[in-house]
């Protein structure tokens, strides 16, 4: 047993191409306004697009897209990858058996369009680099001796997410869908606990997960997680959602696989949006000392009680 819990685990050090961020995500939800009361409350710049809603962070970048469907679930999930690197993974992901979509869909032309071996829609394209080159400290919030730390409550300016961390789906084979992700798209193992959840990065230098997954039943959406500056912000976006209407959640904590602050905000669908402060950074080429961590020990370090519905695939 290593000192931090963690039994050793192997991480293969992948194929030659990867790619090294994640543009952006699509969701299909039963009313896009709904979405728009949750979104902007949760702090994010929206537009109307061709039928979508597209939600922006402070950083510019529209990092998800939203359109009406029958229900929710993930329509797409969008990755970016150096041009010269392309052709490349396509060849590896015809080697680890990905489903090709021939027709651009959801009017989202270029790059190359599959299926992954759980049947989600995948867009891999050349595009700029999302993921932070550099660890990305949070600000913790200090006063000097003879000042106040804080300003009263109604100074408390609206928490703005800097820029999508990752993204995490249910998943009913975990470690068959890592090792997809790993021959097709190059990344890499960074943690797990058993076959019950899975944390990947980029080998670009990426946060300690761009895509988790967890262990279901069947396929779903869970959660989205918001960068934002500190565990002060992690707090007030708790409070903020919470006099928006969205009380229910899980948090103020922190993880342990990560090592993040969070707060999770349940929204009306029954998946999460995240509000997540100081993740650890997994620089290019590093090579990251993978553990496989017991269940009960692996969750989160301090916090409430995980709510029951926190692991409930409303999808399945």
């Amino acid at each position: 047993m290593n000192t931090n819990g963690a039994q050793p685990a192997t991480a293969a050090a992948g194929p030659r191409y990867a790619v090294h961020s994640i543009d952006h995500y699509a969701l299909e939800v039963p009313d896009l306004s709904v979405a728009e009361h949750f979104l902007d409350a949760f702090g994010l710049t929206l537009r109307h697009n061709a039928g979508w809603l597209e939600a922006y962070a402070a950083d510019g970048h529209c990092w998800a897209r939203f359109r009406e469907g029958e229900h929710k679930r993930l329509a797409y999930l969008s990755f970016n990858c150096y041009a010269e690197d392309l052709a490349g993974i396509r060849q590896q992901l015809a080697d680890a058996g990905a489903a090709f979509v021939n027709d651009a869909p959801h009017g989202q032309a270029g790059g190359i369009w599959f299926f992954d071996h759980d049947g989600n829609l995948v867009q891999v394209k050349a595009g700029p680099k999302t993921s932070p080159d550099a660890k990305i400290k949070a600000g913790l919030e200090s006063a000097p001796a003879g000042q106040r730390g804080a300003v009263v409550r109604s100074q408390v300016q609206k928490v703005r997410p800097r820029r999508l961390s990752h993204v995490l789906l249910f998943s009913p084979n975990v470690p068959n869908l890592v090792g997809f992700y790993r021959d097709a798209l190059g990344l890499r193992l960074s943690d797990r606990s058993a076959d019950l959840i899975a944390f990947t990065h980029a080998p670009h230098g990426s946060d300690h997960h761009l895509l988790a997954l967890v262990k279901s039943s069947a396929k779903g959406w869970h959660h989205a997680a918001w960068d934002v500056a500190s565990v002060n912000e992690v707090g007030q976006g708790a409070a903020q959602m919470a006099n928006a209407g969205y009380s229910r959640g899980w948090g103020t904590g922190r993880h342990v696989l990560g090592s993040n602050y969070f707060f999770y905000v349940l929204d009306p669908w029954g998946s999460f949006c995240e509000f997540s402060a100081d993740i650890d950074y997994i620089p290019a080429g590093y090579d990251w000392p993978t553990g496989d961590f017991a269940p009960e020990d692996s969750l989160y370090q301090w916090g409430p009680d995980m709510p029951d519905y926190f692991i409930r695939n409303t999808e399945a």
